[in-house]
């Protein structure tokens, strides 16, 4: 039981790390959430594992926040007029800044990435700078759902794999001692 506590206790840390993962950028979020859960199904199958039906749920509400984190930035960048080249330019934007400047360019990649499109392809500056506001803002929505998203696997993982004994197997019963017949000594033999 100890072990089960134990390992408990370290996938629940790696989870929190990865649900502010979601708010810090370099920390991989939704996927760290994600392995944590199923590293605690492979090791603890048997014997408390979450099972495979949950991990599979948490997967889907892994996909799921990954995709609101791109679709919100999109959106956000459509909602305040940008055209098809202002999203194609803040997801190109999202990808460059994320890799190019990780912490900055997460912010700084679709704003850029929006108006630069929307400006080469004869835009206005105004109204290509609108579009780039709306791939940032979008881009925090899609921040706040990933972050909801990652809370709501935390919470679950978290009621669904609490230790218990009566998620444990049962205990191997050891079996009945059989003592050997008492033997004749031989002054018994004498009498």
């Amino acid at each position: 039981m100890i072990e089960l506590w134990t390992g408990y206790g370290i996938v629940l840390l790696i989870m929190f790390i990865g649900v502010m993962g979601n708010i810090i950028p370099g920390i991989p979020g939704t996927p760290l959430i994600l392995a944590g859960a199923v590293g605690h199904q492979l090791y603890f199958a048997g014997q408390g594992g979450v099972g495979w039906g949950w991990v599979a749920a948490l997967t889907a509400l892994g996909l799921l926040a990954l995709g609101l984190d791109y679709l919100a930035t999109l959106l956000g960048a459509k909602k305040l007029g940008a055209t098809w080249k202002g999203m194609v330019g803040a997801l190109l934007g999202l990808v460059a800044g994320l890799f190019v400047f990780p912490p900055i360019g997460l912010i700084v990649g679709p704003f850029v990435g929006a108006m630069g499109f929307e400006w080469a392809f004869g835009r206005e500056a105004r109204e290509s700078a609108k579009a780039g506001v709306g791939a940032v803002l979008g881009l925090a929505l899609g921040v706040v759902g990933k972050l909801v998203c990652s809370v709501v696997m935390f919470a679950l993982f978290a009621f669904k794999a609490w230790p218990s004994a009566s998620t444990l197997p049962a205990a191997p019963v050891p079996p009945p001692i059989v003592e050997a017949p008492a033997s004749e000594t031989p002054e018994a033999a004498q009498d």
